[in-house]
């Protein structure tokens, strides 16, 4: 008989972004941290790939963002209904090992991946300074379960309304320039912020973990969807990573490519509000 993938909890953490805690076992039992899974919100629906956010028991819990059409659909999906598939853990845990002192950056959306990496870090002994970017105060997540999972916690907003007024790496600049040292620096976010995060952490000499998440289809490496450029070498994210050394990462290639599909995602997610708003005319 079929598992059923029944989402036990949901939350709306903004406007645009929700979690869902989904009642899968034999996943909880084995997800580490910077791991993730596949999911399909329908029968007919795209493959998903989330990083899992984090396991409680039976549960794992994904963050997303409505970013188009298969993502707004997994949104109208309440407490009580099930999923059509919920594959994982795939990719490779985030290395921690022999780390006692740690920075993880997160941006946006980005700190729900960060979040059980800094958990699995404090779990372990090392001292953690976790910086979270968002853009204003209004959509600031997950801060309190952000905070509980680290020495001392950093909230950056680009417009000033809350905490550090300006980007992680601003913030992550002034800690080392104040002596801060770090054995190693975790990015999780946007690419052009990894990006950044590399450039000021290449400066100060300190090895840097990034998590790439580009596009992806079958989380086997068959597809060759999630190719990334590291070192001069090819590498897929769903089976080498989705860490890297980010200082090895072709990040202009990477961000060009995850462009391809955008102005596409965009017209889905305007067709699938287009619907809603006349079913509800009907």
């Amino acid at each position: 008989m079929p598992e059923k993938y029944e989402i036990v909890r949901k939350k709306v953490l903004t406007p645009d972004i929700s979690s869902i805690s989904v009642c899968a076992p034999l996943v909880a039992k084995k997800a580490r941290a910077g791991q993730f899974i596949i999911l399909r919100a329908c029968a007919d629906g795209e493959r998903i790939p989330l990083t899992v956010s984090s396991t409680d028991g039976e549960l794992v819990t994904v963050v997303f963002q409505k970013v188009g059409d298969s993502t707004m659909t997994l949104d109208e999906l309440s407490e009580g209904e099930c999923l059509t598939d919920f594959v994982g853990p795939l990719g490779e845990p985030t290395p921690i090992e022999g780390v006692k002192r740690a920075a993880v950056v997160g941006g946006g959306l980005g700190c729900a991946i960060a979040l059980p990496v800094a958990k699995a870090l404090h779990d372990a002994g090392a001292k953690v300074d976790l910086i979270g970017g968002f853009r204003t105060r209004d959509i600031v997540i997950l801060e309190d379960e952000m905070r509980a999972a680290c020495d001392d916690l950093y909230i950056c907003t680009d417009d000033g309304s809350y905490g550090y007024h300006g980007f992680t790496t601003g913030k992550l600049e002034e800690l080392l320039t104040a002596g801060e040292r770090y054995d190693r620096v975790y990015a999780i976010g946007p690419l052009v912020m990894m990006k950044f995060v590399c450039r000021v952490t290449k400066r100060f000499d300190i090895p840097t973990t990034v998590s790439m998440n580009p596009i992806m289809i079958d989380g086997t490496g068959m597809c060759g969807c999630c190719r990334v450029t590291v070192g001069g070498e090819v590498k897929f994210a769903c089976v080498d990573g989705p860490d890297f050394d980010g200082h090895l990462i072709d990040f202009d290639e990477t961000i060009a490519r995850a462009a391809t599909y955008k102005e596409f995602e965009q017209r889905r997610k305007a067709g699938h509000a287009c619907r809603l708003e006349g079913m509800g005319n009907a």
